[in-house]
C-alpha cells in the first residue's frame, strides 16, 4: 500500500513511525486496500440481524470467530431466502469499508452479494434436540398441573435489576390496581453466567412459603442472547418447582425452552403480569362495592316486608278472637232474647191453660171434676214457685254485667266491675269497690 504524503507539522517526538497522514488520506488508502482482497464464500450462522429500508444486516459466526455482513435488499428478495437467527448459510462477496467523514462514523462490512441455505444452523439443531429430551422425560407437564391463585398474596420475579421488563412488570401489576407484596431477584439475563444465576433466583424465591407465583421476565433478543433460558439445567429447575413460573421471554416470536416448561408462557412481560394476577382487581372492587349495595339496599327492603307481614300476622290473631267473640256475644244476645220470648209465651201459654182448666172444673162439680181442680191448684202451686218473678218478688235481685249476662260469683262480679242489679220492679245499676 502507497503512503500518502506527510502534513508538515510535527509528529510525536523520538517515535519511528512515517506521518503523521490526514485520516482520511489513510482511510481511503485502507478502503483501496480492503477492496483488493479476494472476493471468497464463506460459511457460517446469522445472528443479530436487522435490516434498514436498503440493506439487510447480521453477523455471520462459527466457533472461530464472526464478521459483519450486509446485502441489498433487493438482492435478498430475488433469491427468495428468507433469513432468520441461527439459519446456517453460504454466502459470497468481499470486503467494504466505508470510511466515514467528519459527522458519521467508519464501518466494516463484508458485502454480500451470492446467498443460499447451507442447512439448520447449529444452535437451532441444538436446541430442537434438547427440546425433544425434555419432552421425552416429561418436563412439559409438571409445571402445568400446578394451581394458580387468582390473586395471588406475593408474586415473586426474577429479571434484570436495569433491563425494561421490571418496568413492564410493574405497570401490568398497577394496571390490574394489585396491591400485594412483590419479592424481586435480580440476576444477569445474557451471558454463559446467565442460566445458573436464573435458576439459583427460582430456587431462593420458592424456598419462600409467602411467594404463590413467579414471574421470570426479560426483553427481546436474538437466539443467542436468549440461549441462557434454553439451559437444560434451568428447565429440569423449573420443571420441579413447587410454585408455578410464568415466562416471559423475548418477543411475540421467540420461543425458548423455559417457555415450553413453565406454566405459562407469555409474550411480553406486561402480559406475565396480568396472567399472574387474573383478576381485574379495580373492577373487582367496584363490582364488589356495587353488590354490596345492592345487598344492603335488599336487606333493608327485606327486613321492612317481613316487619309488615310478621305485623300483619300478629295482628290478624287478634282480630280473629275479637270478631268471633263479637260473633258469640251476639249470639248470647240472641239466645237470651230468645229464651226471654219463649219464657213469657209459656206464662202467657199457662195462665191460658189455667184459665181454661179453671173454668173446666167449675162446671164439673162431680167427685171427679173436684179431684181434678184439686191437682191443678196443686201444679199451678208449683209452677209459681219455680217462677223467678216470685223469687225477685221475695227479696231477691239478679246480679247482671253491662251486657245483660247473669255473673253467677263474687270473682266474676269484681272482673265485670259495673254491674246492673236487676228487681221484680226493674233494675238499679251498681258499681264494685273493694274495701281496703
Amino acid at each position: 500500500m502507497s503512503v500518502p504524503e506527510p502534513l508538515a507539522s510535527d509528529g510525536i517526538p523520538d517515535s519511528r513511525l512515517p506521518g503523521p497522514y490526514p485520516v482520511g488520506a489513510y482511510a481511503a488508502r485502507l478502503k483501496r486496500r480492503l477492496l483488493e482482497f479476494a472476493r471468497v464464500q464463506l460459511v457460517g450462522e446469522v445472528w443479530g440481524l436487522s435490516s434498514s429500508r436498503a440493506r439487510v444486516y447480521f453477523e455471520l459466526r462459527d466457533g472461530r470467530g464472526a464478521l459483519p455482513c450486509s446485502i441489498w435488499r433487493t438482492d435478498l428478495d430475488a433469491l427468495g431466502v428468507r433469513l432468520a437467527d441461527g439459519l446456517r448459510v453460504v454466502v459470497g462477496g468481499g470486503c467494504d469499508y466505508y470510511s466515514g467523514s467528519a459527522t458519521s462514523s467508519p464501518s466494516f462490512t463484508f458485502a454480500v452479494s451470492e446467498l443460499r441455505v447451507a442447512g439448520e444452523g447449529d444452535l437451532l439443531a441444538q436446541l430442537q434436540r434438547l427440546r425433544r429430551q425434555l419432552l421425552a422425560d416429561g418436563l412439559f407437564e409438571p409445571q402445568k398441573r400446578l394451581a394458580r391463585p387468582m390473586l395471588p398474596g406475593t408474586i415473586g420475579v426474577v429479571t434484570g435489576e436495569r433491563g425494561k421488563a421490571r418496568d413492564d412488570v410493574l405497570a401490568g401489576l398497577r394496571r390490574r390496581g394489585w396491591a400485594g407484596r412483590l419479592v424481586w431477584a435480580f440476576a444477569p439475563v445474557q451471558d454463559r453466567h446467565a442460566a445458573p444465576a436464573i435458576a439459583a433466583a427460582l430456587r431462593e424465591l420458592a424456598a419462600i412459603e409467602e411467594v404463590e407465583v413467579v414471574i421470570v421476565a426479560r426483553g427481546g433478543g436474538s437466539l443467542a442472547d436468549l440461549f441462557a433460558f434454553c439451559d437444560e439445567a434451568l428447565c429440569r429447575t423449573v420443571a420441579l418447582l413447587r410454585v408455578p413460573v410464568i415466562s416471559s421471554v423475548g418477543h411475540h416470536t421467540d420461543r425458548t425452552l423455559i417457555d415450553d416448561v413453565a406454566a405459562v408462557c407469555c409474550s411480553t412481560p406486561t402480559h406475565a403480569a396480568e396472567a399472574a394476577v387474573r383478576i381485574d382487581c379495580r373492577a373487582a372492587r367496584s363490582e364488589h362495592t356495587a353488590y354490596a349495595r345492592r345487598l344492603d339496599s335488599h336487606g333493608r327492603r327485606a327486613i321492612l316486608d317481613r316487619a309488615r307481614a310478621l305485623g300483619h300476622l300478629s295482628r290478624a290473631p287478634r282480630q280473629h278472637v275479637t270478631r268471633h267473640r263479637r260473633h258469640l256475644h251476639q249470639l248470647v244476645r240472641e239466645l237470651r232474647a230468645s229464651a226471654r220470648r219463649a219464657h213469657e209465651e209459656g206464662r202467657s201459654l199457662a195462665s191460658v191453660h189455667l184459665l181454661v182448666l179453671g173454668r173446666t172444673a167449675a162446671r164439673g162439680r162431680g167427685p171427679d171434676g173436684a179431684k181434678r181442680g184439686r191437682e191443678l191448684e196443686r201444679l199451678a202451686l208449683a209452677l209459681d214457685a219455680h217462677d223467678p218473678e216470685r223469687t225477685l218478688a221475695r227479696g231477691y235481685a239478679l246480679v247482671e254485667d253491662r251486657d245483660g249476662e247473669p255473673l253467677a260469683s263474687a270473682r266474676a262480679a269484681r272482673s265485670a266491675g259495673e254491674l246492673r242489679l236487676r228487681f221484680h220492679d226493674g233494675s238499679v245499676p251498681a258499681e264494685v269497690r273493694e274495701s281496703g
